[in-house]
Formats: C-alpha cells, structure tokens, sequence
C-alpha cells in the first residue's frame, strides 16, 4: 500500500503540476523558515512575556493583562504616547514639503539633481549622527544661540530649546522632517515621472497653470504613493526614537513612547511592561493602517467611470430620491 501511494506520489511529482508545486515548496522553504525563526515565533515569545511580571533574569509572576492596563494608567507611559502628536503633525508638513519639491522637481530644472541630491542626504546619515549634529546646534550656548547672538539677540533672552517642553518636542519633530522629507521626495518623483507625458502636452495646450496641472494631473495620478507615504510617516512619528534618545534622552517631557519602552526593558528590566508597550504599538499601527487602507477605498479608489465610493453612495441616494433607478 505504501509503495503504491509512493508510486502515486512520483507520478505527481513528474507531471508539470506537479514540478511547479515542488519547486514552488523549495523556494518557500527558506524565506518561510527564516519568517517563523525570526518574526512568528518571538513575537509569540513577547506575547507571552507580556502577562508576565518579569526580570530578563529571575522569578516570573503571571498577572494576565494588569501590563496592558499599567501602559494606559502610569502618567508617564500615557504621557509619552501624546507625544507622538508632534510627530504626527510634522509627518504631515514633512509630507507637504516633500510633494512641493517633487513637483517643482521632477520636470527640467537647472541644478535639479544638485537640489535632489541636497535634500535626499540627511535621509542617508546615520540617525545616530544627526542627533549628535542637532544636540550641539541647540545646545545652550552653541550654534543656533551664537547665531541668533550675532543677528543681535540677546542669548539671556533665548530659551533653553532642549528643555522647554512646548519648544524641545517641536525641534525634536522639525529634526525628523528634515531628515525624512527627502525619503518622500524621491518616492514621489518617482511616481510623478511615471505619469503620461501626453497628459501635460494636453494640459498646455489647453492652457492650464502649473496649479490644475498639479490638481488635476499629478495628485489624482499618485494617489497610491500619497497613502503608502502616510502609512510611512504616521507609523514613524508612533515610534519616534533616535531624536529624543539621542539628542535629550527622554528627558525634559521629551519621552516618546519608544524611548520609555527601551528604558522599561533594559534600564528599570521591566521586561513584561516593556513587552506589553510593544504590543499596544503594533495594535495603534495595525489600527491607524487599516483606517487609512478604509478611507482610500472609500474616498479615493475609483472604478472605471472615475467614481469613487462616497460618490457612488450618493449617486444611487440621488436616484432614489428622484424616484428613478440606481445606475
């Protein structure tokens, strides 16, 4: 019996069906081995070291979900994901600036790729470096102080920027928008320069300003890459780390959520905490993503009459009011 399953199964194997499923099964066989290794089974890992109070070494004490409910009652867990606000709001004028210079960029410009290449650079330093570079132009007395000093300020009359709140969380966020902003630029000149050339020959000789071009032409035309660059950017602003940790150390109200977990984990070895932390910020990311993935489709994915969603909800509703049958 089992030679003849055998028999069976080489007959499977050597029709062409079969072969691609064979191959199909090697190829997988690695990357899916490295996936469950590296990802599946560590994060089951930290799923189960979040009901626990617990040291990286020492006694385990189950306590079920009183971690996750610790993450939203301890002030300054709490505190350090309202900080994620600054980054979220300067994501979007990262995003802003980056679709500015894009579409000034992507055409023929003199010294256009020297201004490409200017504004892409900081994405490529070490965040490491560009923390240490912005702890010492804001650092009291340095750079930006002896700037100001020679512009005719008074430096008694300068705030402390790395310690007043309201102005430490906003530099901390103009850092991320300065080395970032170059990151989007580039995906969006790429999607604008995969855009119909037809389209602005039309656009021109109908006499359309740089403005319609842009509204009419470029945005509707890169909607996909728009979304995916905010999925980027707000996931990024949640877990914010090298500009707090590096240039203030969380100090001074400046903790974001991802400075307080790494200091939970390996400075205070509140491991079980730290692992709940995680697991909250994988759910608001899942979360936010899933509500920006609910507004494309229904504001801005199009079917082949150019009609999206809500726009089609409110057609069929104008139909039924007139008395007429829905299209």
């Amino acid at each position: 019996m089992r030679k003849k399953s055998t028999l069976t199964l080489s007959r499977r194997l050597a029709k062409p069906r079969g072969q691609q499923m064979l191959v199909t099964a090697v190829f997988l066989f690695l990357p899916m081995t490295l996936l469950l290794v590296f990802t599946y089974i560590p994060f089951a890992k930290m799923f189960q070291f979040s009901m626990y109070e617990m040291r990286y070494i020492g006694k385990r004490v189950f306590v079920g979900l009183q971690n996750y409910a610790e993450v939203f009652q301890r002030p300054e867990l709490f505190h350090s994901l309202t900080l994620s606000v600054y980054y979220l709001l300067a994501s979007f004028f990262q995003l802003g600036i980056a679709l500015l210079f894009a579409s000034i960029l992507s055409f023929k410009l003199r010294g256009g790729n020297v201004f490409k290449g200017i504004i892409f650079f900081p994405y490529l330093v070490s965040g490491i470096a560009i923390g240490f570079i912005f702890k010492f132009f804001f650092t009291r007395g340095f750079v930006l102080d002896s700037l100001l000093t020679f512009l005719g300020f008074s430096q008694d009359s300068l705030p402390y920027w790395l310690r007043t709140p309201v102005v430490n969380n906003t530099v901390l966020a103009a850092t991320s928008v300065w080395r970032y902003a170059g990151q989007n630029m580039v995906l969006f000149i790429g999607a604008i320069m995969s855009v119909d050339s037809e389209l602005y020959e039309a656009a021109d000789i109908d006499g359309a300003n740089a403005w319609s071009r842009f509204r009419y032409i470029i945005l509707p035309s890169i909607k996909t890459i728009v979304v995916l660059n905010m999925i980027l950017s707000i996931s990024g602003s949640i877990s914010a780390f090298e500009p707090p940790y590096v240039i203030t150390n969380g100090t001074f109200g400046t903790g974001t959520y991802f400075v307080v977990m790494n200091s939970m984990a390996h400075e205070k070895q509140k491991v079980g905490l730290a692992a709940a932390m995680a697991i909250v910020l994988m759910a608001l990311i899942v979360l936010i993503t899933t509500f920006q993935k609910v507004f494309t489709l229904v504001f801005l994915e199009e079917d082949k009459n150019g009609l999206t969603f809500s726009q089609r909800r409110k057609a069929k509703k104008r139909a039924v009011q007139k008395g007429g049958a829905p299209r």
